[in-house]
């Protein structure tokens, strides 16, 4: 099949790699712009880029897709059907309309649960038993449109931002191949309950606020690693980041620690105490407890800051 395939991260890099792999012809590659990144801050490819690249395949990286220009490129294609997966700008309907099988999406939730931008994290954040990806065909509203194809499976207690993405990242690959194999497929309409929107993740949201459960902070620290960091001060401003706990039994004030060994930091939430185990200091690298403790000494006894 001639598609077009329109993505930006590593999330979208997986399909892309799968599709082409299954023998599709990829005629054109849409992606964001090169951004600067890195301690240099020179400009790097998006991962779509280098994948694109890799197999010879032409990039076209426009700021928007709404003037004629870019739209006349598109269309020039002649592209059967357009796969779009974490791109990033927004497709007018006139892009919508090109291809004779339309747009199809790879999005990382179950619809109409988690619409919209962050679906990984807002899922970890609610306590969600399961997750999966959507093939779903794109129309004007955001993420709205009918599903062609969808799997699941469920969040394990251990799992992160990372984890869920890389398991999504696969099955979207997987599915996606699947779908433009079978095209045209019966589209199933999403249901009008349930309908939930992942409002993108800001990194103020990252500040832990102790007065919370011990479980609602497991969830909270697994959500946003690996970005921002879930993020705790205590002794008069410094910053730290909490990259792994396990909720556990405890009481005490919200934020106070509880007991300090070799292997980890127990604090005090709102309910029960979060066992912290790996600790990042501002600048520095993440450490295990007792390679942490080594340069920031907590007592019991000691307090974490509460936002207020």
């Amino acid at each position: 099949m001639k598609l077009i395939f329109a993505g930006t991260p590593e999330f979208a890099a997986q399909a892309l790699s799968a599709i082409v792999a299954a023998g599709h012809e990829v005629a054109l590659v849409l992606t964001q712009p090169d951004r600067p990144a890195g301690r240099g801050m020179a400009l790097q490819p998006s991962a779509v880029k280098k994948v694109a690249l890799a197999h010879g395949i032409e990039v076209f990286q426009p700021l928007t897709l709404k003037d004629a220009e870019a739209q006349a490129k598109i269309a020039a294609v002649g592209a059967e059907v357009m796969v779009v997966a974490a791109y990033g700008l927004i497709l007018p309907q006139a892009v919508l309309d090109m291809p004779r099988f339309g747009c199809l999406n790879i999005h990382g939730s179950l619809l109409p649960r988690w619409r919209g931008a962050a679906p990984i994290q807002r899922a970890l954040l609610a306590g969600d038993a399961e997750t999966g990806v959507c093939i779903m065909q794109m129309e004007a509203g955001l993420d709205t449109g009918p599903v062609l194809l969808r799997g699941a499976f469920p969040i394990e207690a251990s799992d992160t931002t990372a984890s869920l993405h890389d398991r999504l990242a696969e099955l979207g690959a997987r599915l996606c191949v699947e779908a433009l194999g079978k095209l045209p497929l019966p589209a199933e309409p999403q249901p009008s309950v349930g309908v939930t929107y992942a409002h993108k993740i800001e990194k103020a949201e990252a500040v832990i606020d102790w007065s919370k459960s011990a479980a609602e902070l497991d969830r909270h620290i697994r959500a946003f690693n690996p970005f921002p960091g879930a993020q705790a001060s205590f002794g008069g401003g410094q910053t730290v980041k909490l990259w792994l706990a396990t909720p556990v039994a405890g009481n005490g004030p919200a934020g106070s620690v509880l007991a300090v060994d070799k292997k980890q930091v127990v604090i005090a939430c709102g309910a029960g105490a979060l066992a912290v185990s790996e600790l990042q200091k501002a600048g520095g690298k993440r450490l295990p407890v007792q390679q942490f403790l080594a340069g920031h000494p907590l007592k019991v006894g000691d307090r974490f800051d509460i936002p207020a």
